[in-house]
């Protein structure tokens, strides 16, 4: 599966390193590709400082120290959700950016009324974005894997920006 994202992950890697920027990720329905992605490519210690499969309210929790208190009023699987993670991760980490990806990985969609293939990706850094991503697929493995493959692409255009 990393295999087709190793590409990309390259030109991420790449850009991090020339400008000796650093990376945390929190990512849900993508189940940990965008890091192992980040981290399959060689030097990664010198760009990724760590990352979190945020995959229940627990978790977020447990590993960002997000509460139900700052979420109050937010739904998961949204653009502002995904800002949230992102910010947090980059913030908890003290990197430079922060990149997360929140979704509905399938073959059904999530609690919360989203189809399967939605995800909500962001970056937090010197610059902001956050997209949705709606693939129309209800194949589990192939929505994982074009989530991490849109936070890849969404972390490159931060970085060209």
């Amino acid at each position: 599966m990393i295999d087709s994202l190793s590409p990309l992950a390259a030109t991420v890697a790449e850009r991090l390193k020339a400008r000796q920027a650093t990376v945390a990720v929190a990512e849900s329905s993508s189940g940990g590709l965008i890091s192992a992605a980040l981290l399959a490519v060689p030097g990664a210690s010198a760009y990724f400082l760590g990352g979190a499969v945020v995959y229940t309210a627990k978790a977020r929790m447990s590993l960002l120290g997000v509460t139900r208190e700052r979420v109050a009023g937010m739904r998961s699987s949204s653009e502002p959700y995904a800002l949230l993670l992102a910010r947090t991760v980059r913030e908890n980490f003290g990197a430079d950016w922060g990149l997360s990806e929140t979704g509905a990985a399938g073959p059904t969609g999530n609690p919360y009324g989203d189809a399967a293939g939605h995800s909500c990706l962001a970056v937090s850094g010197p610059t902001e974005m956050a997209i949705t991503l709606e693939t129309g697929e209800s194949d589990r493995v192939a929505n994982m894997q074009a989530f991490a493959r849109r936070a890849l692409e969404l972390m490159a255009a931060a970085l060209d920006g």
